[in-house]
């Protein structure tokens, strides 16, 4: 669940015809034309890219940014000006952002393999190029001569965007000698490399596996019928999220989740493992010749955090916080384990295996809460889930969504709406939707920002275009697309990230949308994670497959009561992750296996599965989070302050404190320190208190006071 940070790419076209649409306004179809006030406003992405095109595009784009910055490079420093430096800078920037991502977003969803591998090549080009402007030392000159020049005489927005430009430029090292300059070129054009490479190797996993239907044993038919038979009648299980975490957490045989997880947490071990550790040791260097201790000192400069010790002792609080509440769950489930062997004749080992974790978690929802999940996943069609988050989302900000008919999108399963501000009717944006599984496909739940919603060179906003791709269960054999609550959650999250990409309303595509700290930019999308604990969103988004009845009451208390269940080993788990992140960036070099085992046995009191590496698949490490996980949880605290001191205090679907947020948190993009806004939306300064009594660690004031 993120955002997506490999690559700053984006893209639009303008549709040559008008379109049919189908207007969905708070849950409700309504048949409309397309408007004629959109004018030449109207956009679409092109998608059906030869890899021709696409290398000839790649060249085109190239020459036409590098003449640009040569332009810049080439103005004497006297005559350096807001005009032919800071605002064409702006435009080559926008420029870029708009022409990049159809050529290296396909790799992530194409169903042609060639297209995807000649995005990835694209990607590997551009992001050469990426490092060879951001080291354009006579572009860096000018700035720095802007910079000395100008006084108060700029906009706020301006000033930033110069400071940034500024502050960049000697991360990179261009106030360096040339040998030191030159040296990190080559270093940061060989991480470039080996990112894509990585989640590249990923995407085109197709591994699975294959088992009878007693090794299948207490999983639904409605799984086993949506699974491919091998000739001999056998089942083949994928690895793919709606294969393998139904099966972790109901399959009753132990020894086809072990060979489950051993398989996921061997994903492309060896290749991806190499190249983890390669990128460990070149990110260390490029650290080292900047005068950083760390690399993880290096990114986290320039985040909330600050640097390597906040995030330690934030980490460490947390810890000693959870500690205890995951020794008592951990004995919990230790006992639940111990009986089980006892019924079913299994041998017990006196531990918690990491193929255990998920199994006996799942059971403790069911035993301590009842929580019916066969009987829960029927009210959660994805339509119906759509129909409810849509209009949850416009309800609260303000919008209307319109899907595009006979759009032109990558596959046939792709949809594609437009959304317009319900007061004015003016049209803020668009949004792709690419929900299901297929080989080849980004195998995680992310928003990728395709196109910037900033201010053009010929002052007007640009439409700024998001996709949101997931791997949900696909419908099959009479049965729709039926969601898990926490597939629910996901979805929530990710379109919150959609929202703030297309919500932005910021002069420089350098602050559109998600372009802030990368430990504030999961707090707006946390935050709307709360609406599906909620009884009367809940509600809202979910209806029987069959009869259309809504959820039982004793059925919908019973789920909002298990939010708290394995809240210590869930959120333990996050300070592990973190915990080996922060491990791997502040060390020279590392073993990554050995490195993950032993916080995962020190934390969470698992030993990890000899032979795996789950760093291996930790796509985040090379996606723009490294030295940054820990920036979930971070993010988490002030998504929950946000939730429970505004929303749930004045109303949870409440339109005035939906829009305020749009405007304050939303618009704003990275125009504005993550900080300087919560504390703007807040009124105060952010505080811890809602996170902990959120996870049930400690009694909240109204509590305490009984």
């Amino acid at each position: 669940m993120c955002v997506l940070r490999v690559a700053v790419s984006r893209a639009l076209c303008s549709v040559s015809k008008p379109l049919f649409r189908m207007t969905i306004q708070n849950g409700s179809v309504i048949s409309a034309r397309d408007c004629s006030q959109a004018g030449n406003k109207r956009n679409t992405l092109r998608w059906d890219l030869s890899p021709d095109e696409m290398r000839t595009m790649t060249d085109s784009l190239i020459n036409r940014v590098k003449k640009i910055y040569d332009d810049i490079g080439s103005i004497n420093l006297e005559n350096v000006s807001v005009e032919n430096t800071l605002k064409a800078l702006a435009d080559a920037k926008l420029e870029y952002a708009s022409s990049r991502h159809v050529l290296d977003f396909p790799q992530y969803v194409c169903p042609s393999k060639e297209v995807r591998s000649a995005s990835t090549e694209a990607d590997k080009k551009l992001s050469e190029f990426d490092v060879e402007i951001s080291m354009r030392v006579d572009v860096f000159e000018r700035i720095t001569a802007l910079q000395k020049k100008l006084q108060d005489n700029i906009s706020p927005e301006e000033k930033r965007f110069l400071d940034r430009l500024v502050t960049l430029g000697k991360r990179r090292g261009l106030h360096l000698s040339k040998d030191i300059q030159e040296e990190i070129k080559g270093i940061s054009k060989l991480i470039s490399e080996l990112s894509i490479e990585f989640n590249k190797n990923l995407n085109e996993d197709n591994s699975f596996l294959v088992f009878s239907e007693h090794e299948l044993g207490g999983l639904a038919d409605s799984y086993l019928n949506g699974l491919d038979k091998t000739t001999d009648g056998r089942y083949k299980v994928t690895l793919e999220y709606p294969h393998y975490y139904p099966l972790m957490k109901r399959c009753h045989n132990p020894e086809t989740r072990r060979k489950m997880e051993t398989a996921f947490h061997s994903r492309c071990k060896e290749v991806n493992t190499e190249i983890l550790e390669q990128l460990i040791q070149l990110r260390a260097k490029v650290a080292d010749l900047l005068g950083y201790s760390s690399h993880a000192n290096y990114v986290l400069e320039i985040n909330m955090a600050k640097n390597a010790s906040n995030v330690s002792d934030f980490l460490e609080k947390f810890y000693e916080t959870l500690k205890p509440v995951g020794i008592k769950e951990r004995k919990y489930i230790l006992a639940l384990k111990k009986r089980e062997c006892l019924m079913k004749g299994y041998q017990f080992d006196g531990q918690i295996n990491a193929w255990d974790l998920p199994y006996y978690m799942n059971q403790v929802e069911q035993c301590k809460f009842a929580v019916n999940k066969d009987k829960l996943i029927e009210y959660f069609p994805l339509d119906v889930v759509t129909e409810g988050l849509f209009g949850i989302y416009q309800e609260l900000l303000g919008l209307t969504f319109t899907e595009v008919e006979h759009a032109h999108t990558w596959h046939e399963n792709v949809k594609l709406y437009s959304v317009h501000d319900t007061d004015s009717g003016e049209e803020i944006g668009q949004f792709y939707l690419d929900l299901h599984p297929r080989e080849g496909k980004y195998g995680h739940a992310a928003c990728f920002g395709l196109q910037p919603g900033c201010r053009g060179p010929d002052g007007k906003r640009r439409l700024p275009v998001a996709a949101m791709v997931a791997n949900f269960t696909k419908p099959r054999k009479g049965l729709p697309a039926l969601l898990q609550h926490h597939e629910v959650e996901t979805y929530f999250h990710e379109f919150g990230h959609v929202m703030h990409e297309l919500c932005s309303k910021t002069t420089f595509s350098e602050f559109s949308g998600t372009l802030v700290e990368t430990d504030f930019v999961e707090v707006p999308s946390q935050m709307l994670e709360n609406w599906v604990w909620e009884k009367e969103p809940l509600k809202r988004m979910s209806r029987h497959y069959k009869d259309g009845s809504s959820i039982p009451e004793n059925l919908l208390d019973k789920l909002i009561a298990s939010r708290v269940a394995n809240t210590g080993l869930m959120n333990l788990r996050q300070v592990v992750l973190s915990k080996v992140d922060q491990s791997l960036h502040t060390s020279p070099r590392a073993d990554t296996a050995e490195v993950f085992a032993k916080h995962y046995q020190d934390i969470l009191g698992v030993p990890a599965t000899p032979g795996t590496n789950m760093t291996a698949s930790f796509s985040h490490l090379a996606g723009g989070y490294d030295g940054l996980y820990y920036s979930y949880l971070w993010s988490e605290v002030y998504s929950m302050d946000i939730f429970f001191s505004c929303f749930k205090k004045e109303g949870i679907m409440n339109p005035k404190v939906g829009k305020e947020y749009r405007r304050v948190i939303l618009e704003a993009g990275g125009s504005v320190d993550g900080l300087d806004m919560l504390e703007t939306f807040l009124g105060r300064a952010p505080c811890q208190d809602a996170f902990f009594q959120c996870k049930g660690l400690i009694k909240s004031p109204e509590a305490q006071t009984l």
